[in-house]
């Protein structure tokens, strides 16, 4: 029998600590995979340093490799929409140092401790939540959250104060803040923050004026 804090494979502390110390991690999912440096560099600009290129993204493998050989640790660059362990492995050797996933699948999990990343599953329920700490989950991706809302957060942490939750889907660029007051660690945000037409029109600075207004409400629900 596991206890809550049990594991199959061995959790990454030190870089889920510096993903909850930046509160956002960016959901990319981009048609636009050439600008993809000079915009996630607008985010980074911006305030929001993790980076999650999620593998709808056209030759998503290629472009971890992209950014992490341009831009290395100035972003904590992961994977998202894994389904499989292998696709995991294939991440991490381009770059990713955190795999993310709409599911709950042990052998994502163990595939990514495997391979020395933090990872992220996707989960709906109280249970698949529990499971997927009890099999080593660093955080606990709830998704799609928008559909849960805010007060489920606070009603699974009462009996469950051990998960560290992320809510993905469902999170604004104002509405942040509220989320991390429910008692998410960290908030997964994709087309709010990535505006892909900003993205194919150059204007970048949209992006960055995104992750500011971002930044400022996880900072005030944490002020």
């Amino acid at each position: 029998m596991h206890s809550p804090s049990s594991t199959r494979g061995e959790r990454s502390p030190a870089l889920v600590e510096h993903i909850e110390a930046l509160g956002a991690v960016a959901v990319v999912r981009s048609q636009h995979p050439d600008r993809l440096v000079p915009a996630i560099e607008a985010l980074v600009e911006g305030g929001v340093e993790a980076i999650e290129i999620t593998l709808t993204v056209p030759g998503a493998l290629d472009q971890i490799r992209r950014v992490n050989e341009a831009m290395g640790d100035r972003v904590v660059l992961g994977v998202g929409s894994v389904t499989d362990p292998e696709t995991a492995h294939q991440s991490i050797e381009a770059g990713a140092r955190y795999v993310v996933s709409p599911v709950f699948k042990p052998s994502i999990v163990e595939a990514a401790h495997d391979s020395g990343a933090a990872v992220m599953p996707g989960c709906f329920t109280p249970t698949e939540a529990q499971a997927a700490w009890e099999a080593g989950a660093d955080v606990v991706k709830v998704f799609p959250a928008g559909v849960l809302g805010m007060p489920y957060f606070k009603a699974v942490l009462a009996p469950l104060p051990h998960l560290k939750l992320m809510p993905t889907g469902g999170v604004s660029l104002d509405n942040a803040g509220d989320w991390i007051r429910a008692g998410a660690v960290a908030v997964g945000v994709g087309s709010a923050l990535w505006d892909d037409r900003a993205v194919a029109a150059g204007a970048y600075d949209t992006l960055t004026d995104n992750a500011r207004r971002l930044c400022a409400s996880i900072a005030a629900a944490r002020g």
